[in-house]
């Protein structure tokens, strides 16, 4: 009882002092205290508020997300910091930091596997918007984001189970096949190559242009040059490699050909047994050639077109009839075919 009557006198001395009068100095430095108080804790939060928030550091704190801060440190975004792109509520935030202090996990939430949680939204930012490289002029990127809302992280950054891929943001050479299901190329030698090796930025249906098959079936150097001189996809992060472009069968493309469309026209490299084209694909075009000359003898004869018809020239000529037609028979003119 002693002790709090003792605690009570106390009390009551203190109440009256604070009710006499405050001198002018001593309010002075009752301010300049509080000030100095709320100025540090002000100095002090808003220094932790810009760690946690601004510095990928904060992130690595729990150990969890080393692999990723090592993966992005080796990025090609590794001048960000980490909430640039990963956006969490707040409930989201106090919920790993609940989770972090009283569970220490082991491996990653749920709801982080196996994904990339960044929305395209945040791309975009600086890839449309920003001073990233633009994807506004890219037809893929046209047809796919803007046309189909397909998030980025579809394509861009796939993270696999071992983790590999993480912060890895150059699409993998087969990623097309997620969507595309059989798609799978049969092509003679074209096999292992990415998707984007064939298919073209330049050509509004996305499917190879003839200077996209001519970047390896061509000697010309200079379509080459041209296809590296303009901002597109198209060889700019996929080129087939040296020894393939060396095994490809090189052709001579005659821009006085008749035949100017497209080399996927003839040439199905996604269906087995259609990489190279036969008679009876010519005839679906070609319906009425069996009438003419003595083109119906020839197909009788289990000829194929080609066999007179060389690919890429398909003009029989006087010099191409004494070199082949003698093969069967005795020279005859090509004019006198009809």
């Amino acid at each position: 009882m002693k002790l709090i009557d003792w605690f009570k006198g106390k009390v009551t001395q203190l109440i009256e002092r604070l009710k006499e009068p405050i001198s002018l100095k001593a309010k002075l430095l009752i301010i300049a205290l509080i000030l100095v108080i709320v100025s540090g804790g002000g100095f002090v939060s808003y220094k932790f508020y810009d760690f946690t928030q601004n510095n990928p550091k904060f992130c690595v704190g729990c150990h969890l997300m080393q692999p990723a801060y090592d993966t992005w440190a080796q990025s090609e975004h590794k001048s960000l910091n980490c909430h640039d792109c990963h956006h969490l509520t707040v409930p989201e935030q106090n919920q790993l930091l609940i989770s972090f202090v009283l569970h220490r996990p082991t491996q990653v939430p749920e709801r982080h596997k196996g994904q990339v949680i960044v929305n395209s939204s945040y791309c975009n930012r600086c890839h449309t918007e920003g001073k990233a490289k633009r994807i506004n002029k890219s037809l893929f990127h046209a047809k796919h984001v803007y046309m189909e809302q397909i998030e980025c992280t579809e394509c861009h950054g796939e993270v696999k189970a071992d983790k590999s891929g993480l912060h890895h943001f150059l699409p993998t050479e087969k990623f097309c096949t997620k969507c595309h299901k059989g798609k799978q190329v049969h092509g003679e030698g074209m096999g292992g190559l990415a998707c984007i090796n064939c298919h073209t930025d330049r050509t509004k249906d996305l499917k190879p242009g003839r200077l996209k098959c001519l970047y390896c079936h061509s000697r010309d150097e200079s379509i080459k040059k041209q296809l590296k001189e303009e901002a597109t996809m198209d060889v700019r992060f996929f080129a087939p490699d040296a020894p393939t472009i060396k095994k490809a069968i090189k052709i001579v493309f005659d821009e006085k050909a008749p035949m100017q469309f497209y080399c996927y026209e003839c040439h199905k490299p996604h269906t087995p047994g259609k990489v190279k084209p036969h008679s009876e694909d010519c005839l679906r075009c070609h319906t009425g050639v069996t009438k003419i000359g003595k083109h119906k003898v020839h197909l009788n004869m289990d000829m194929q077109c080609k066999d007179c018809h060389k690919p890429h020239v398909w003009r029989v000529t006087e010099a191409s009839a004494k070199k082949d037609c003698v093969a069967c028979h005795e020279y005859r003119s090509p004019r006198a075919f009809f």
